[in-house]
């Protein structure tokens, strides 16, 4: 460099990029949030500290489509979600090149237990036009020969001297003909970045955030670990299991009455029996047993856990410090519950499957609001139940940060969002930070 180009360069003052959004996080929900918002016209980035888009817990993720949820507000949202995903090229307004995800549709069947909540779901579900059965045990095993139809309610440890008891009556449950799962989670996060990109977002991996910087009530921008500093009016916590380390940055944490904390979990893959397919199985949860589970592809079953009392959670402290390898106990828990309900499960001798970290809320319900510092939002509390969701969350966060805009206050006056397919009111005030905890699931099943 000559003399005269380092004196200009020094006499220059430093540039700090600015942006109208900053999304934390490129999940399937921060690529959601990211479209909406560069459709909408802002100039977004999206940064995160992994190495590829949806290569965080989303790669983990089931990637369920079903819609049996506790409240009103949260059906809505996936059935609407839903409908979104079948038509998702459209959705997205541009097919990805590098290839699109494909919805497969298996149906969902939901086991009864005591005391649940399905007759107020099936109420809902007639309400909102949801096509679902009433089935009877014989009628299960009917319709889907390879499942067991024994009621093996409660839930057990495997050690439990009743674990292997027999049933003394039959299960009966709910079938939903649309439910199904999304075949590649790490390609659907990418194909809503694909689209965010065409609106001109842009993405920076490797990108971890050290700091939410703030002045005078409002949010300025962000630094990165590098120290580059980034200026923005906007920035939405879609940080998954860190998202509760940036709310606490943020100096948000305090104020919310529900919050969300990172949550190991370990999803299993084994070799389905042969009448377990996705033309001939079905997505099943399983809160009797302790388990959902669904056929994968490749002849796979996919089994993850209800969080069943007789389970301890496993909640996390440090979100870059965990266990990323399944475990034995949690394998062998898990697969021979579901071993109960499919006889015909073979099970491995060694675990094969995922460990990952959830982000979820303290009643399992999703947080998708703003705060009291201005311009800061968040999309939290989604793992475990909110995949399926992701086509309407960029929509949610996109009508939250317009009304702030507008000079409307959410937590006086909720946003309302309203249902291309049902013409539906969705009202955003049911994910509030300030809400009493939700009367769900108080698991992943919501």
């Amino acid at each position: 460099m000559a003399p005269s180009d380092y004196l200009l360069r020094m006499s220059l003052p430093d540039v700090v990029p600015s942006y109208d959004a900053i999304v934390i996080g490129a999940g399937v929900m921060g690529a959601s949030v990211s479209l909406e918002l560069a459709r909408g016209g802002r100039s977004v980035l999206c940064v995160d500290a992994g190495e590829a888009v949806g290569s965080g817990s989303t790669s983990s993720s089931s990637a369920v489509i079903r819609f049996n949820y506790s409240t009103p507000d949260s059906i809505l949202t996936a059935w609407e979600a839903g409908h979104r995903w079948k038509r998702f090229a459209d959705h997205l307004g541009f097919v990805d090149p590098d290839g699109m995800v494909r919805y497969v549709e298996t149906g969902c069947l939901a086991l009864d237990t005591p005391n649940d909540n399905r007759p107020q779901v099936t109420e809902m579900f007639g309400r909102f036009g949801i096509p679902y059965e009433d089935l009877s045990g014989q009628e299960i095993q009917e319709r889907l020969p390879a499942l067991d139809k024994g009621d093996f309610y409660p839930p057990r440890p495997v050690d439990d001297p009743l674990f292997a008891d027999e049933p003394a009556k039959d299960i009966a449950g709910y079938y939903t003909p649309e439910g199904g799962f999304i075949d590649d989670p790490m390609r659907a996060a990418q194909n809503f970045m694909y689209a965010a990109r065409q609106h001109g977002a842009r993405v920076q991996l490797r990108s971890r955030v050290t700091e939410i910087r703030r002045s005078g009530g409002s949010v300025q921008g962000i630094t990165l670990s590098s120290g580059e500093a980034i200026d923005a009016p906007v920035v939405i916590n879609v940080g998954g299991p860190a998202a509760a380390h940036l709310n606490e940055m943020a100096g948000v944490a305090e104020e919310m009455r529900v919050k969300s904390r990172p949550l190991r979990q370990e999803v299993h893959v084994v070799e389905a029996p042969e009448n377990w397919t996705p033309e001939a199985g079905s997505l099943v949860s399983d809160p009797g047993v302790g388990v959902y589970f669904r056929p994968g592809l490749g002849g796979t079953v996919l089994i993850g856990s209800t969080e069943p009392e007789c389970d301890e959670l496993h909640w996390v402290d440090d979100h870059t410090d965990f266990n990323p390898v399944p475990t034995p106990e949690l394998f062998e828990a898990q697969v021979l519950r579901t071993a109960r309900r499919l006889p015909e499960l073979r099970i491995p001798l060694a675990p094969v499957g995922l460990a990952d970290l959830y982000d979820a809320s303290d009643d399992w319900a999703p947080l998708y609001d703003k705060t009291s510092l201005a311009g800061f939002f968040m999309a939290c509390g989604t793992s475990g139940n909110q995949f399926k969701n992701a086509t309407m969350v960029g929509t949610f966060m996109a009508a939250l940060v317009d009304a702030a805009a507008a000079g409307q206050d959410h937590d006086v006056d909720p946003v309302q969002v309203t249902g291309d397919l049902t013409g539906e009111t969705i009202n955003l005030g049911a994910f509030s930070r300030l809400r009493e905890k939700s009367s769900t699931s108080n698991s992943v099943l919501g």
